[in-house]
């Protein structure tokens, strides 16, 4: 009798307990995935993502995260939200070629292996650090395919620095590098990376700048695509950093990116567009008409909201938010910052297309983004 009525004490404790805890909703319960951002909203909420869903992945598609050493925050992200990512690419090494003409790999110092396994422990995601042929001018890069024992000799090196570190693959940045030269020569190059890394059931994400950017051709078009694709697992679609100084405006229009993609995949092949992952910005531009341009993170955007009283308009052509303070005569201050709204709006995009998104970069973003992933 005593141990019922001590038991039903316990458990009369625990409903009061749990019943005195705040249990944090989605944003899309709470009502935040709408054009009709509040400042006060943001401020309020940003950093309040909900528990009950943190290990769900609600986007089907694959996601990569990228995360760089210069924001701390981004690893906290990958480790908070790792069951949203399918890939995450740590921005940590380099490629580089002495003078002896011995290729090495850079960066190890910045490898943190208790991250790592933190990061992987219980959850199905791939380590997969990028690397830039840092230096690297055109007279390097022609030197390197002109030769097929430097070839092999490069591919090696980072072959063999992959699995002496246990990497899942690499993330490869050379295209925008190479700057549209010397195509079949680079791509001569990347197949047999691919078929390299393949061999030890690697993982090859390419870096490709998009194919269109206001109605003049890029350097990666869909010919490129599809002389890759048997070769590469992942492409990482920089469709970000739209528009300029010059050209103040979004940083990724929405109806640019679903050009960018039918561009490189204009028939619908699963297989080939699941390979392809547009790029999302969790940064944003912050302009001072007719100043400045400079980039803007989602705390110093969180700070700035906090200081001024400021006007947040959707701009629907765009699908992006739009925050305005300050006058004319003074300088328009204009920012284009991601919101919660913009990202479903190029989720529901992906999804809609069979393909998958590659974040740039976990920690510039505002922690409730993740509900959405």
């Amino acid at each position: 009798m005593k141990t019922d009525i001590a038991s039903g004490l316990i458990m009369f404790v625990m409903v009061l307990a749990l019943g005195s805890l705040k249990v944090v909703l989605s944003v899309v319960d709470r009502g935040l995935v709408t054009a009709e951002v509040k400042r006060k909203h943001i401020l309020e909420e940003h950093s309040r993502f909900s528990p009950l869903i943190q290990d769900v992945k609600n986007f089907k598609g694959p996601v990569l995260g990228y995360v760089t050493p210069w924001n701390n925050h981004g690893y906290d992200v990958a480790k908070m939200f790792a069951h949203k990512f399918t890939l995450i690419s740590p921005v940590w090494l380099q490629l580089k070629k002495k003078p002896n003409g011995v290729f090495v790999i850079e960066g190890s110092h910045d490898i943190d292996k208790g991250w790592i396994n933190e990061v992987q422990s219980g959850k199905n995601v791939s380590i997969v650090p990028r690397v830039l042929f840092d230096g690297w001018g055109l007279a390097d890069f022609s030197a390197l395919f002109s030769s097929e024992d430097a070839i092999e000799d490069c591919i090696d090196t980072l072959v063999n620095f992959l699995k002496g570190k246990k990497f899942d693959g690499a993330t490869i940045e050379i295209w925008p590098q190479v700057g549209g030269n010397m195509r079949s020569e680079l791509t001569h190059f990347l197949l047999h990376l691919g078929e390299a890394l393949h061999k030890q059931k690697k993982i090859l994400v390419l870096v490709i700048p998009p194919p269109v950017r206001s109605g003049t051709e890029g350097i990666f078009g869909r010919q490129d695509f599809e002389n890759l694709r048997s070769a590469v697992d992942y492409f990482s679609l920089m469709t970000y950093d739209y528009s300029s100084r010059r050209m103040p405006g979004p940083n990724s229009p929405i109806q640019w990116v679903q050009e960018c993609v039918e561009i490189l995949s204009p028939t619908w092949d699963p297989e080939e567009r699941k390979k392809i992952l547009a790029g999302l910005n969790f940064y944003g531009t912050y302009y001072i008409v007719g100043s400045k341009v400079e980039p803007i993170l989602g705390s110093q955007y969180v700070d700035l909201l906090q200081k001024q009283k400021v006007n947040i308009a959707w701009d629907p052509a765009n699908a992006e938010h739009v925050t305005e303070f300050g006058s004319t005569a003074q300088g328009q201050h204009v920012i284009y910052y991601p919101s919660l709204y913009s990202i479903q709006q190029r989720l529901e995009l992906a999804s809609k297309f069979g393909i998958g998104i590659s974040i740039w970069e976990l920690g510039q973003g505002l922690d409730y983004f993740y509900d959405l992933f």
